[in-house]
C-alpha cells in the first residue's frame, strides 16, 4: 500500500482560500450628546477673608472675651488692654491743651492791641513784631496740643479691641496678663476667618493651564469627607509660575460657599475643573472626520460613495437611501472622544466611522488538519 504525504501548511492555505472576505460599514447615529472635558489638580483650602487682629498701643491684656472657634460679628468687643496708662496720657493731654489754649488767647489779645497801636505809630516795629511772633508760636502750640489730645483719646479707644469682620476665631495668640508691645509690626492677638466663603488655591500643571478659564465649573473632594462632592467656580488664574522638582504649575483660585463649615483652612482638595461642558449637543466621534470611503468595486453590498461637487473644509459621510453621501459640516468644540457639529447634520443621521472586515463562512477559526505520518511531540498521546 502506498501513502501520499500532504504538508499541513498546504491544507491550511486551501482552507483559508475557500473563504471569502466581506466588509461591513460601522456607523454612528447622531443624537443629543453631553460633552465634557476635565482638568484635574490638587489644592489647599483657604478662607477668602482672614484677618490678623492686633493692637496699636502698648499695654497689658486685661481681658480676653473670645477663644478658639468662637463665632464673632463685626464690631464685637473681643479683648481689652489695661487702660490706666492710656487714661493718664489722655488727662495729661487735656491739661496741656488747657494751658496752650490760655497762652494762645493771652497772646492773641496782646497781638491785636499791639497791632492797633502800631497802626497809630504808638509802638515800635520791634515791639509789634515780637508780639506777632509770640502770638503765632502760641497758636501753633495750641494746635499741636489739640492733635496730641486727639491721639491720646484715640489710643484709649484702641484699648478696646473689636472684630473687624464676621467670622470664626481660628487662632488666639495671647493670654490674659501678657504685655503686648506696639512697634513697626502690629502685635497679633487673634486670627479671625470668614468660613462661610472659602477658596481653593489649586496647582494646575503647565500642560493644562491653557484650558483653564475664569468662570469654569469645578467639583472637588476633601479627604475628611470622601463621599461629599463640593462645587465651586474658577475666579482667578494666576500667571506667576511655581517650579517644584522641575515641574511647573500655576495657581487657579476656586471660590466656594461653606454653609456647614465642613471645609476648613489647610485641607487638601482634589479638583476636577470642567474646561468643556455642553448639553444636548449634536456630536460625532472624532474618527468620523477621518473616514474615507472604499471604491465602488471593493464591496458591492456597501453604500455607494457620493462625494460633494465642491470640496468642503470639513465633511463627514452620511448613509442616506443606501448611498454614502459626503456632507459638509461646521465644527464646534471637542473633547478627546467627540466633535461637536454646529451645522450640517440632524438628529437620526447615520454617520460612517469605519469598515469592519467579516468572514462569509464560519466564524470559527479554521482548525489545522493533522498529518498522521508526522512524528508526535514528546509526551503526546498516541491515538
Amino acid at each position: 500500500m502506498r501513502y501520499s504525504i500532504i504538508p499541513a501548511a498546504l491544507l491550511l492555505a486551501a482552507t483559508s482560500c475557500s473563504e471569502k472576505s466581506s466588509f461591513e460599514l460601522d456607523t454612528y447615529t447622531v443624537e443629543p450628546t453631553s460633552l465634557s472635558e476635565v482638568v484635574t489638580a490638587t489644592g489647599t483650602m483657604e478662607s477668602v477673608t482672614s484677618v490678623d487682629v492686633g493692637t496699636q498701643v502698648t499695654g497689658i491684656i486685661s481681658n480676653l472675651l473670645v477663644d478658639f472657634n468662637d463665632q464673632v460679628t463685626k464690631g464685637q468687643l473681643i479683648a481689652e488692654i489695661d487702660k490706666t496708662v492710656l487714661q493718664s496720657e489722655l488727662q495729661s493731654a487735656d491739661a496741656t491743651l488747657a494751658s496752650a489754649k490760655a497762652t494762645y488767647e493771652y497772646n492773641k489779645i496782646n497781638f491785636e492791641r499791639d497791632k492797633a497801636l502800631h497802626a497809630e505809630k504808638l509802638i515800635s516795629d520791634y515791639e509789634y513784631q515780637t508780639s506777632k511772633k509770640d502770638y503765632e508760636v502760641a497758636k501753633l502750640a495750641y494746635e499741636k496740643s489739640q492733635s496730641d489730645r486727639v491721639r491720646a483719646a484715640k489710643n484709649l479707644t484702641y484699648a478696646e479691641i473689636t472684630s473687624p469682620i464676621d467670622g470664626i476665631v481660628v487662632s488666639r495668640e495671647v493670654e490674659e496678663g501678657q504685655t503686648v508691645v506696639s512697634s513697626m509690626n502690629v502685635a497679633s492677638l487673634y486670627v479671625i476667618a470668614d468660613l462661610d466663603h472659602m477658596q481653593v488655591v489649586g496647582a494646575v500643571d503647565e500642560a493644562d493651564i491653557g484650558q483653564v478659564k475664569v468662570g469654569q465649573h469645578v467639583t472637588f473632594t476633601v479627604d475628611a469627607y470622601p463621599e461629599d462632592i463640593f462645587t465651586g467656580t474658577v475666579t482667578q488664574v494666576r500667571i506667576n509660575p511655581t517650579t517644584t522638582n522641575n515641574v511647573v504649575t500655576y495657581e487657579a483660585i476656586v471660590s466656594t460657599t461653606n454653609p456647614d463649615h465642613k471645609l476648613l483652612p489647610g485641607m487638601t482638595a482634589n479638583l476636577s475643573i470642567y474646561t468643556l461642558e455642553l448639553e444636548n449637543a449634536a456630536a460625532v466621534p472624532l474618527k468620523a472626520l477621518k473616514f474615507e470611503p472604499m471604491a465602488d468595486d471593493e464591496g458591492s453590498d456597501l453604500p455607494k460613495p457620493q462625494p460633494l461637487k465642491e470640496p468642503a473644509k470639513h465633511s463627514v459621510w452620511v448613509v442616506r437611501d443606501n448611498k454614502l453621501v459626503e456632507t459638509a459640516v461646521e465644527l464646534g468644540m471637542k473633547n478627546s472622544v467627540y466633535q461637536q457639529i454646529t451645522s450640517g447634520l440632524k438628529q437620526g443621521d447615520k454617520v460612517a466611522l469605519q469598515y469592519e472586515e467579516k468572514n462569509s463562512g464560519s466564524n470559527k477559526e479554521p482548525k489545522a488538519q493533522e498529518n498522521p505520518f508526522m512524528p508526535k511531540p514528546p509526551g503526546a498521546k498516541k491515538k
